[in-house]
């Protein structure tokens, strides 16, 4: 028997389609392209925005005209929010929403007249990534979200926030480092919110993950500012495997669309954030802050005098990347039936001024790391001759491929 398994979305769908292929492949089915005839295709859809609802579903109707035979299982953000719609699609056989991803590999195989595993009834599915290039992993620590931010359907797509027990979290890290794994980045939907479910602490979950032998560096993939602290970022900069790399999220430099989309902090406590990041992890000669932002333009009520707001403060506390995106009116949100919605042409506009700032950003950021010794992981891929690899604050860096170097930090002088 064969399975192929397609992604859309997040590190956390990808995440949970690696586990979903562990699991078939213990049951004996061999893994091939979705390209290829399979008797069984799983899909992982997602639902950030009406284009990845669309692709998720043009994707099902192009594998079932591929191999119109096979059994096709749905699951991710999509098949939660638009299970009855999905499921009248030709060809699905089954949809699995997210309280129902621990029976994805057991019931997918039923279908094939195969024996399963037993299903996972807990409502948290724990999961990891197979090693990307053979050097890094995305382990899932946390999932779901109890904010409701006034644009987003996440809480509905995948529930409150919850998380596995730190000692499980540990297992799962040793599992990647048995592997050959050497860096790890934390996946969740509120990363910084682990512990809800278990009274444990973000800060809890970071110590222990950092004494697991074999993992040499760790990266946090997302988390609010809010939940950013001074005794995490104290911590990390004491000497510990987690590197000078942030991604916080800001979605407007707007105070007024902050407020009105539910957001809990302001400018000026986002700008605090960075400011202390700053003074406790950088000294003169050594490497800067990587700090990724995400920002998205055009929501409801969005002037031109907030875009300009939202421009100049990210200039301000000055980034190393800007990952923008459009606003996605998501029916059931609140900001859907909000005033004031920005008509496409505006935002593709704007989108495209703030890809010219993060441009600019991101070249004095490597300019500003300029002479400054770090180590960096290389990996696996070839391209041309060459091979890449990232610094600790994630500047990529290229050079002649040499087998002998994968896997391994190298101590280098950013040039």
């Amino acid at each position: 028997m064969r399975v192929a398994l397609l992604t859309l979305g997040c590190k956390l769908n990808f995440a949970e389609t690696a586990t979903y292929e562990r699991g078939f492949r213990s049951a004996g089915l061999e893994v091939v392209p979705w390209s290829e005839r399979a008797d069984l295709y799983l899909i992982n859809t997602c639902s950030v925005t009406a284009t990845a609802d669309s692709k998720s579903r043009n994707l099902i109707r192009k594998v079932h005209r591929v191999n119109p035979d096979a059994r096709i299982v749905v699951t991710g953000c999509s098949a939660e929010l638009r299970r009855a719609e999905i499921g009248r699609i030709e060809g699905v056989s089954r949809v699995f929403g997210a309280a129902q991803k621990g029976q994805v590999v057991q019931e997918s195989l039923q279908l094939l007249g195969l024996e399963g595993p037993a299903p996972q009834p807990d409502s948290f599915f724990p999961a990891f990534s197979s090693a990307e290039s053979r050097t890094r992993a995305f382990l899932k620590v946390q999932d779901g979200c109890d904010n409701f931010c006034k644009y987003c359907t996440v809480p509905y797509a995948r529930g409150r926030s919850r998380n596995l027990p730190v000692a499980d979290c540990v297992r799962n890290a040793e599992r990647i480092a048995a592997e050959g794994v050497r860096e790890i980045v934390l996946t969740g939907v509120n990363t910084g919110d682990f512990g809800r479910s278990t009274g444990e602490s973000f800060l809890d979950l970071l110590k222990a993950l950092d004494t697991v032998e074999g993992i040499e560096r760790y990266r946090i993939s997302s988390i609010e500012p809010n939940l950013l602290t001074e005794e995490i970022v104290d911590w990390i900069a004491s000497g510990t495997k987690f590197q000078p790399h942030f991604h916080i999220p800001l979605q407007t430099g707007s105070d007024e669309l902050l407020a009105r989309m539910g957001r809990r902090y302001d400018t000026a406590f986002f700008a605090e954030r960075l400011e202390m990041v700053r003074r406790l992890m950088e000294r003169p000669g050594w490497p800067k802050v990587f700090f990724g932002i995400d920002v998205m333009v055009g929501l409801p009520g969005e002037t031109e005098e907030h875009f300009r707001q939202t421009f100049r403060f990210i200039d301000s506390v000055h980034p190393a990347f800007i990952h923008v995106f459009p606003y996605s009116r998501r029916p059931g949100t609140p900001a859907a039936a909000m005033p004031g919605q920005v008509e496409e042409r505006v935002k593709k506009h704007r989108v495209a001024v703030l890809e010219e700032l993060c441009a600019r950003l991101s070249t004095e950021f490597r300019e500003a790391n300029r002479g400054v010794r770090e180590r960096v992981l290389f990996e696996s891929t070839e391209h041309g001759g060459m091979m890449e690899g990232y610094t600790g604050n994630y500047i990529r860096i290229v050079r002649p491929y040499d087998p002998a170097l994968v896997g391994t930090l190298v101590d280098i002088v950013i040039d």
